[in-house]
């Protein structure tokens, strides 16, 4: 059957789309094949699948794909990170509804209701993009039989003292009225006003009057001599009146302002640490809802904001603030909605964080590319606090948790009766004290904890399967190796003394075509169903397979994706024709064959090695390279005379076909699954997905084929420009051409030359024979003068045979003139056996054409 002209992207895509089953791609839990799990970044379900996500899907994809072509048993599971803020916030807006005015139970009820909707969109996206998914293994955190692994994975840990509770201070985003972790605050330098202000008898600068309410001590540097006297006595807080007590700091900046700071209850982190290493007291000015308290006198019920300016004002008029500067300053803001985070005090739940086990375990793993295990050693020398994991909101993983109405001791669940949500359900044993009166926990687990146990639970941990850790590779993005790989390093340390994964692969960041991050307010952002519907699949995964190195941003390039159609378009007119021409009936190679098959053979080597490396870019750019820089702008064309020839050249290059189309068709399937499978499908049975990837025929490799291959491509080139200038017809015939140099087959140059070619070895033997001769009107003008155009006239009507001697010697008016050789060019052509022939030169190779 031919072909049609055009590649249609659209019907090839949705046949296989069609007919693929989700059962090629089922992991085999009693398979004895080596084993590749991947532990695969579970998508929060917005019900948009982003190009971030995509590109990172398209590399796990690549890599899936071809490891089932190396025969692993490869788990390539989809996840459903599930619990978080978004969504509640997307159910009040759709139903118009705070989550205080309904039920805890009812609210997670509309809050499943939206995820499962958006979860079935997204999975559409995913199967259009061609992703090999393990569906057998999809798993969804807000189903009890994954958050139920979440609580006991909690319980284990408590049980182990590595959860404790406390109260401490914590990040508190007010506008989400719930406690962050280090890891979710994202800083962003912004200006503000530094305020000097008379504290009575000292003076200090602060950024945050508001807090002048928490103010528990202020602290100079013990040797800035202009305060020495004043360590250990008290001063008054303006505006306020209470009493604090100057103590000496080493950490205090006696540079910075006046060299005198405020330590409040908590401005930042450099407050809470002197609260703690000089015992300070607790003010809290500020509630969970970003208001001043009571502490706060008049200004109570203002937000931060306001106060400020109010506090401000009532210094000025009391001539308590003397002088203002601009401050460049980092301001911490939750990650999700970007408002200014302050630091509260209070009882929440904390996992403890061992640095030095982390980085062990860190550098236990492999890390691509290397450099980036930095950003998590460092994230880990900086963390001061341990890693605070409840969150004052609802749908999320309940806290496995009770406290007794009548001690007030805290009671965590038992394995055994897990899952549970402790607001809908009492613990089935009394408390100590002999109570069976207790109220649930109702703050939830940060989604972190759903998160940081995906490996372990695609690993077979707490079912009734083997554990398979740790999982071969972990795939994400760079921007979240202090949160994802961070807490899974720690928690799969913590509960089974293991490291999660052999190898952690990061990507980077999608840009938009101008640079920045995409967002829809800049005009740069772009969804994959948008290019899936202009291009196809296979070309966003072309987009996705050469614009960037693993760990590096990849700028979106509709370009790109254009390119990536067009050669689509080239690899398919190169099937188109080779399809009536292909036979697998081996055959006896010639130079021109063996030449494409050590370069096809490398080719095979060369991208085994790039994937192993997961090289994406590096192996695609190369089997483009291939495809249409070698196979179609030049073997085709040689080889053309004997596909439409007859003979055992003919069966040659039918069977050279063959072969190196149906490796293409295998080296392409992991990038390109659907084009692969449409031309994989016209020349053998099954599915190229379950072939195995191409083996290097060391044997085929010779770089001597090569180089006979290249010679003979040059001299066809030559050939060809030599009819081009001379304006000539590419299949237009020569008269005769011999070709002196080491080629022994010259079959292929003859049929693209369309003229017999004969081989020489050796060099020929030319001959000049002189046709003309050509005045030099810049010597004889300067010699002659007056004479020289008449002198001119007469060189060019002299036999040219007498200007063989060296000199001519013409008659002007009479008189004998003998020129020397400066005084003329002796033009001459060269002949072969006595004919007139031009002459090329290809490499080592002389080329000889009879005129």
């Amino acid at each position: 059957m031919e072909l049609p002209k055009e590649y249609d992207y659209n019907t090839i895509e949705e046949k296989w789309l069609n007919t693929w089953q989700d059962s090629m791609y089922y992991f085999d839990w009693d398979s004895q094949k080596p084993r590749f799990i991947i532990d695969t970044p579970p998508p929060y379900p917005t019900g948009n699948f982003h190009i971030g996500n995509a590109l990172n899907w398209c590399y796990i994809d690549f890599v899936a794909r071809y490891k089932r072509m190396h025969g692993y048993n490869v788990m390539f599971p989809e996840g459903w990170d599930c619990h978080g803020l978004p969504t509640e916030v997307k159910v009040e807006e759709a139903h118009g509804i705070t989550k205080s005015q309904v039920s805890r139970e009812e609210f997670r009820r509309l809050c499943v209701e939206l995820t499962e909707k958006n979860i079935g969109r997204m999975r559409k996206s995913l199967r259009r993009l061609g992703f090999s998914i393990d569906w057998s293994n999809e798993y969804i955190t807000m189903e009890p039989a994954y958050f139920g692994k979440t609580q006991k994975s909690f319980v284990q840990m408590y049980e182990n003292d590595m959860i404790y509770q406390q109260n401490h201070p914590v990040n508190w985003c007010p506008r989400c009225e719930t406690a962050i972790a280090f890891a979710e605050v994202e800083y962003d330098s912004r200006d503000t006003i530094l305020n000097y202000l008379n504290f009575d008898k000292l003076k200090i600068a602060t950024t945050r009057p508001e807090l002048l309410a928490a103010c528990v001590a202020v602290a100079v540097n013990p040797d800035d001599k202009r305060y020495s006297g004043y360590v250990d006595t008290e001063v008054e807080v303006p505006v306020f009146g209470h009493r604090v007590r100057v103590i000496a700091d080493k950490s205090v900046d006696p540079s910075f302002g006046t060299g005198v700071v405020m330590i409040c209850t908590f401005g930042d982190k450099q407050d809470v640490r002197w609260w703690v290493e000089h015992k300070l007291p607790l003010r809290k000015a500020i509630d969970k809802t970003g208001k001043m308290t009571e502490l706060a006198g008049k200004y109570e019920g203002m937000n931060t904001v306001e106060c400020k300016k109010a506090i401000i004002e009532d210094m000025k008029k009391a001539g308590v603030l003397y002088k203002q500067e601009k401050l460049p300053q980092n301001v911490g803001l939750c990650w999700r909605c970007k408002t200014p985070i302050e630091i509260l005090s209070e009882r929440q739940w904390f996992v403890r964080i061992i640095q030095e086990d982390i980085l062990n375990t860190a550098n236990q793993v492999t890390w691509v590319p290397d450099y980036m295990k930095v950003r998590l050693e460092n994230w880990a020398g900086t963390m001061e606090w341990d890693w605070c994991i409840s969150r004052q909101r609802i749908f999320a993983t309940p806290i496995p948790a009770w406290y007794c109405r009548e001690c007030g001791k805290t009671k965590v669940a038992k394995e055994e009766w897990l899952p549970l949500d402790p607001t809908q359900k009492a613990p089935p044993a009394a408390c100590e004290c002999g109570s069976t009166e207790f109220r649930g926990e109702e703050d939830v687990l940060d989604t972190w904890m759903d998160s940081s146990i995906s490996a372990l639970h695609v690993a077979g941990w707490l079912s009734d399967r083997p554990l398979l850790l740790p999982t071969q590779l972990r795939p994400q993005g760079y921007d979240i190796i202090r949160t994802w790989s961070f807490y899974t390093i720690l928690r799969s340390k913590a509960l089974l003394g293991t490291k999660p994964w052999d190898t952690i692969l990061l990507n980077g960041m999608v840009l938009g075509e101008d640079g920045h991050k995409m967002s829809k307010s800049r005009n740069n952002f772009v969804v994959p169903e948008e290019v899936i519907k202009q291009y196809g699949a296979d070309a966003f995964r072309q987009w996705a397979a050469i614009g960037g190195t693993t760990g590096s941003d990849i700028i979106f390039s509709w370009k790109d994706v254009v390119a990536g159609s067009r050669f689509l378009q080239k690899l398919w007119s190169i099937v188109r024709f080779s399809l009536p021409h292909i036979s697998d009936e081996p055959a006896t190679f010639t130079p021109v064959d063996l030449w494409l098959l050590s370069k096809l053979n490398r080719l095979v080597k060369e991208s085994t090695g790039k994937m192993d490396a997961y090289q994406f870019d590096e192996t695609f750019k190369a089997v483009r390279g291939f495809a249409w820089d070698i196979l179609a702008d030049n073997y085709i064309e040689l080889a053309k005379s004997r596909l439409y020839g007859d003979g055992e050249g003919k069966n040659a290059a039918r069977y050279t076909l063959f072969i190196t189309i149906e490796t293409l068709s295998r080296l392409l399937a992991p990038f390109l699954p659907y084009f692969s499978e449409e031309v994989y499908s016209h020349l053998r049975e099954g599915s190229v997905h379950q072939q195995a990837w191409p083996q290097a025929d060391e044997s085929l490799i010779d770089q001597n084929a090569e180089a006979a291959g290249e010679l003979i491509k040059e001299i066809t080139a030559a050939i060809r420009r030599y009819k081009s200038e001379h304006g000539m017809a590419l299949n237009a015939p020569l008269g005769e051409i011999e070709i002196y140099s080491t080629i022994t087959d010259a079959s292929d140059i003859a049929g693209a030359a369309n003229t017999e070619i004969r081989l020489k070895i050796g060099t020929p033997d030319f001959e000049f024979a002189p046709i003309g001769i050509k005045p030099n009107m810049k010597v004889l003008g300067k010699t002659y003068r007056n004479k020289a155009k008449s002198i001119a006239e007469a060189l060019t009507n002299t036999n040219p045979g007498l200007a063989a001697s060296g000199s001519v010697t013409v008659q002007i008016e009479g008189e004998n003139i003998t020129l020397d050789p400066s005084c003329f060019i002796l033009e001459k052509e060269m002949l072969l056996k006595g004919k007139a022939v031009d002459v090329l030169e290809a490499g080592n190779a002389v080329i000889v054409i009879t005129r």
